[in-house]
């Protein structure tokens, strides 16, 4: 067994270190939050601290423009954007403000990642900065990210900011929506749709009744959408186009589809199949690239969650809200996904096409430019509980929506075929 890094620095400060680190990796590098943290993450040996420095850098991400805001506004000196003195200033704000840490535990492990004048400066903010009102009730977007979002949709935007104001509840997807009732009771969860259970987020999946024998997989509700709008499989033949990880994969195979998965990446595969084997059930595999891989015969049903900018997934993922989006570069790979799919399925089979994007070009525009199938509405028995759809017999969900219940991601969905 490899021995941990011998270090000299006090409890916690390598957690706060890695923190800095993936803040760094994704305002200046640009990389996804759950890319950069495993290469950081390897070096810290407890599993609490690894999960602890994750959590730094997500609320710091989450609450950005209102952490500078109130950094700005304790200090005549001005910080430029990639000031290291900045960036840990944000880190330490966002575990007094948002995680609610001791703020002689903050000062204690965080400022030992500076030095010198910025060691001073940062100590002097923070302690203005903790006199103050502090954050608003919810985050501010983005300015970026906030322009689109206000043109698009604009009797939505604040309710979608709410949203991103805490972390989310955790969605299982279970295996047999038939135990709907008896695995919310025993997970003391609420249902908001068959084979659904929401829980309070706590602690390790792994550690969940359920998971080690393969009962349930981790989904969020928005995600299950797509699936279920195919109904039942009763042996008929759908293609899983971008399949990985796998959790629409293992909702078709459970509702009865002989499933083919194909996705261009034999990592996210590996993981697929490690999941569908948990669960215990059977799933053709198939490692190619969809623009060019051809079946061997027509399918039933073909079902695309395409590759987008994820925007939706802000509630989960605040490193979105932060990331350059190559917006026409996604909409030609995804038309050109719509084009494969279509020549892929029977005359009489359905044609589901999803995007976590909130993103009119991702999702709207692109099920309006569909022609050479004819649309299936989407109906309110095929949703969760409280949400509809949309005028055009589309769905779609935003982070402001069920509030109450907990929230949802962004998604978005449409149907063709007969």
């Amino acid at each position: 067994m490899a021995r941990p890094p011998v270090t000299d620095e006090l409890p916690g400060v390598p957690a706060r270190r890695a923190a800095l680190r993936l803040l760094d990796a994704v305002l200046r590098r640009g990389d996804p939050l759950d890319q950069a943290a495993p290469p950081v993450l390897r070096a810290i040996e407890r599993g609490d601290d690894r999960a602890l420095a994750l959590a730094i850098a997500a609320e710091a991400l989450r609450w950005l423009p209102d952490l500078d805001r109130l950094i700005d506004g304790a200090t005549r000196q001005i910080l430029p954007e990639d000031a290291k003195a900045r960036s840990v200033l944000r880190l330490m704000l966002a575990q007094a403000l948002r995680l609610g840490l001791p703020p002689h535990a903050v000062i204690a492990t965080g400022l030992p990642l500076l030095t010198g004048g910025p060691r001073r400066l940062a100590h002097g903010v923070f302690s203005a900065v903790l006199r103050t009102d502090g954050l608003p009730a919810a985050p501010t977007l983005p300015a970026a990210v906030l322009a689109r979002w206000s043109a698009a949709w604009p009797d939505r935007v604040d309710a979608i900011a709410a949203g991103l104001a805490v972390p989310p509840p955790l969605d299982l997807s279970l295996r047999d929506p038939a135990r709907t009732a008896e695995w919310a009771e025993r997970l003391g969860g609420v249902s908001l749709a068959p084979g659904h259970v929401r829980l309070a987020r706590a602690g390790s999946v792994e550690g969940i009744e359920g998971f080690a024998e393969g009962a349930w997989w981790v989904q969020d509700l928005a995600a299950t959408v797509p699936a279920r709008l195919l109904g039942p499989g009763e042996g008929r033949r759908v293609l899983d186009l971008c399949a990985a990880p796998g959790g629409k994969t293992m909702q078709l195979a459970a509702a009865g589809w002989k499933v083919t998965a194909l996705d261009k990446s034999a990592r996210r595969l590996e993981r697929l199949s490690e999941n569908v084997a948990r669960v215990g059930l059977e799933v053709d595999v198939v490692t190619a690239d969809a623009m060019q891989w051809r079946p061997t015969e027509l399918y039933d049903a073909v079902l695309i969650d395409s590759p987008c900018s994820a925007t939706g997934t802000c509630r989960r993922h605040p490193d979105v809200l932060h990331r350059l989006i190559d917006q026409p570069a996604l909409e030609d790979l995804q038309r050109g996904l719509l084009e494969r799919a279509s020549g892929a399925i029977r005359a009489d089979g359905r044609l589901v096409y999803a995007v976590c994007s909130l993103e009119p070009g991702e999702g709207e525009a692109q099920a309006s430019w569909v022609k050479a199938l004819g649309p299936v509405a989407i109906t309110a028995d095929q949703l969760p509980e409280g949400l509809t759809p949309t005028p055009e017999g589309w769905f779609r969900s935003d982070p402001g929506m069920l509030a109450e219940a907990g929230g949802i991601d962004g998604f978005f969905a449409a149907m063709w075929g007969k």
